[in-house]
């Protein structure tokens, strides 16, 4: 994968102050290099093994993303670069990954799979709230096979007073218009047809929902990401929050 993927010296000067500090001890191998050989495998959806010697020993790389997932480096990442999101709108939507065959072979009875059968076979939902720029704010997983209404809640809360919020029929409930009305939002969704109560609603509103499609359009350009290789939906998470956190990032570069 040609080097134009990796990371820019903007990029590098957001994310550096978000890395933990090793101030005494051995020094560690290069950070960005390492970052760089992480981005570069799910880019391409290659195996761990097979990162580029450039970026330095392929366990290093596998080690340091796990361990900076266990520390929560990649969650403060993505909540740093979102704390600025446009929360006039926000919208809400899923999208299906198809679990690859090395991933779909967990430890028996290991509760972090999040894997489930629907009809593209094993899947895993991402479940993403994004702001009016498409911008991601907030990120959960999901079975395949979860409803879209019930797997709502972790996202609802980071949704802001005074906001408009967009989803299609799938998350037309009751919970959800009361959770948001007690949050001081209003929610403009299509309502069920064997709905017999009527809502107030834009269909001109709704035309911006395209803009979470968009998002995951855009992570699923990194094939790692667009096809789950991982055994575990905690790392499997992390790379997605990794490149949400770049999509704003490069959000930033562009109105610098």
């Amino acid at each position: 994968m040609h080097r134009r993927f990796e990371l820019t010296d903007f990029e590098w000067s957001i994310i550096e102050p978000q890395l933990p500090n090793k101030p005494r001890g051995v020094p560690r191998v290069d950070d960005r290099r390492v970052i760089n050989g992480i981005l570069w495998r799910f880019r391409t959806g290659s195996p761990w093994a097979d990162i580029p010697e450039r970026y330095g020993p392929h366990t290093t790389c596998y080690n340091r993303f796990v361990r900076w997932r266990k520390a929560g480096v990649w969650d403060r990442l993505l909540t740093a670069v979102s704390q600025a999101f446009d929360g006039e709108l926000v919208m809400i939507d899923s999208s299906s990954i198809r679990v690859h065959q090395h991933g779909a072979t967990p430890k028996k009875g290991d509760p972090n799979r999040c894997m489930g059968r629907s009809r593209g076979g094993l899947t895993t939902k991402i479940h993403a709230l994004v702001d009016g720029r498409g911008l991601p704010i907030q990120l959960h997983l999901s079975e395949g096979q979860a409803s879209d209404c019930k797997e709502a809640g972790p996202l609802l809360e980071a949704v802001p007073q005074d906001s408009i919020f967009l989803a299609d029929k799938a998350y037309d409930s009751d919970a959800i218009r009361s959770q948001l009305q007690a949050q001081g939002s209003f929610a403009n969704i299509p309502a069920k047809r064997n709905r017999k109560q009527s809502f107030a609603f834009s269909s001109f509103l709704y035309r911006y929902r395209n803009l979470v499609e968009r998002f995951f359009g855009k992570i699923k350009n990194a094939r790692g990401l667009a096809t789950r290789y991982d055994k575990r939906a905690d790392n499997f998470l992390a790379a997605v929050k990794l490149f949400a956190a770049r999509l704003w990032i490069n959000a930033y570069e562009s109105t610098a």
